[in-house]
């Protein structure tokens, strides 16, 4: 993996999620934040703690997960069911996110939170809702960077390669490959805005770029 020239500042979560709470808040209305990171990473457990203060400093903050848009199994499992290679490439539906969720969230009209629920293999019955007049969009998931996502802010939550397959359960050893093309093909920490350090969770690590 490419390292960071930055020096890493130790931060509490809760002090991690205020931190980036006011990046947000001071970088623009109606911005798209990714908050990207394996499973085993947490982003969704860092983007649900930035909802209470963003919420405090009289900004909404909207929540999607990347895995509801993922592509029909068809396409996903095309190649086999654990293939590193089709997880890195055809799971995620770039398209239907850009579509239904960053194009319309720029322009403050209706986007739809969620497409596609992969359980089940079926569309989600959700309804279109309108952007907030005042708010951030925050988009977790893993192998979000690198894809012509057009976020305004890149936050990467990251994993040493054995903190990675440590947290990872044996059954999804097979997607460690797909972290490591994406270490090597795309650098997340080196084209995030802000890099998370989450070895420990508990004693996570942060870097703001300037």
């Amino acid at each position: 993996m490419s390292e960071l020239t930055e020096q890493p500042v130790p931060v509490t979560p809760e002090a991690l999620a205020d931190l980036l709470a006011e990046l947000c808040l001071t970088a623009g209305n109606h911005l798209r934040v990714a908050i990207d990171g394996a499973d085993a990473a947490e982003p969704g457990r860092l983007a649900d703690r930035m909802v209470e203060p963003l919420r405090a400093g009289g900004v909404a903050a909207v929540r999607v997960h990347a895995h509801d848009f993922l592509r029909p199994a068809s396409l996903r499992w095309e190649f086999g069911r654990t293939d590193p290679d089709s997880f890195y490439d055809r799971w995620l539906d770039t398209g239907g996110l850009t579509r239904e969720v960053l194009t319309p969230w720029a322009a403050g009209e209706r986007y739809l939170p969620a497409l596609w629920d992969a359980a089940a293999d079926r569309a989600v019955r959700a309804d279109y809702r309108p952007v907030p007049p005042r708010a951030v969009l925050l988009v977790d998931g893993p192998l979000l960077l690198g894809r012509g996502l057009d976020f305004d802010l890149a936050v990467h939550v990251r994993l040493s390669d054995p903190a990675l397959r440590r947290r990872t359960p044996a059954e999804e050893h097979w997607t460690l490959p797909a972290f490591e093309r994406y270490a090597a093909e795309v650098g997340p920490e080196t084209v995030a805005d802000v890099v998370v350090r989450a070895d420990d969770p508990r004693r996570p690590a942060v870097v703001v770029k300037s």
